[in-house]
């Protein structure tokens, strides 16, 4: 879960909800791959955060911090179970597929790299998939990079606007390289205002995205089964955004 803290409690946005906005970014780009390909990266963006654990069961504190607050993916620890279903449920839509999605976790998580072996093997064997899934498609690493860089960068602007990262008095904030190695930054000068892209990378004009999110007053929870309940009759809010060109 996303989760933003308001005067009146939380707001919650999952992070597969994020991916969807996410995924309405990547839509709005011109196609950058053909039509296969393209729909694949769209794929991997759409579902880069599925396979989230099962925390809605029956007692448990996985959704939860310590003080008993909606706990924000930041603060949780790795999950080798995620990532690893993650990664089989793309195998079942082909090697294009899985390889992006490979390059993805590689990105999130070399980083603990020396921490344990299970974690090193996890992510020698994406290295070495990575390696056949390119040989086999005939796509050059080149090849790869520039098109993950597509999912990292509309990952990276969506998590920027579901977290309301957006900086204060029109200062701007970088968003990540896109595909061709420009580097994009974002601002909003007027508070509630468009958001401006710059360089601009969309094809129409101006476009609206939106996300839901759930809205929770209950400060605490005793378990994830409570939090869940609370989740499940929560009100739920658009949040939108126009971006424009800088």
């Amino acid at each position: 879960m996303i989760v933003n803290s308001t005067p009146a409690g939380w707001q919650i946005v999952y992070q597969q909800a994020h991916a969807l906005l996410a995924a309405q970014l990547a839509y709005a780009w011109p196609p950058t791959l053909p039509p296969a390909r393209w729909v694949g990266l769209l794929a991997a963006i759409t579902q880069h955060d599925d396979e989230q654990a099962a925390w809605h069961g029956h007692g448990g504190h996985h959704g939860l911090t310590a003080a008993g607050a909606p706990a924000n993916f930041t603060q949780k620890e790795f999950s080798m179970e995620q990532a690893a279903g993650v990664l089989a449920a793309a195998r079942f839509q082909g090697r294009w597929r899985s390889l992006l999605t490979s390059l993805h976790l590689s990105c999130l998580y070399e980083n603990l790299r020396g921490q344990k072996k299970a974690i090193d093997d996890f992510l020698d064997e994406l290295k070495t998939s990575q390696q056949q899934w390119q040989k086999e498609l005939k796509v050059s690493r080149k090849e790869a990079d520039q098109a993950y860089a597509l999912l990292h960068w509309c990952d990276r602007l969506s998590l920027i606007l579901c977290r309301h990262e957006i900086p204060e008095m029109g200062r701007a904030v970088e968003i990540h390289r896109g595909p061709d190695g420009t580097v994009h930054t974002l601002a909003q000068p007027v508070a509630g205002g468009p958001v401006l892209v710059k360089p601009w990378p969309f094809q129409a004009a101006e476009i609206e995205v939106s996300v839901e999110a759930s809205v929770l007053t209950q400060l605490q929870f005793k378990d994830d089964a409570e939090l869940a309940t609370a989740l499940r009759a929560a009100p739920i809010e658009m949040l939108r955004w126009t971006l424009a060109a800088g």
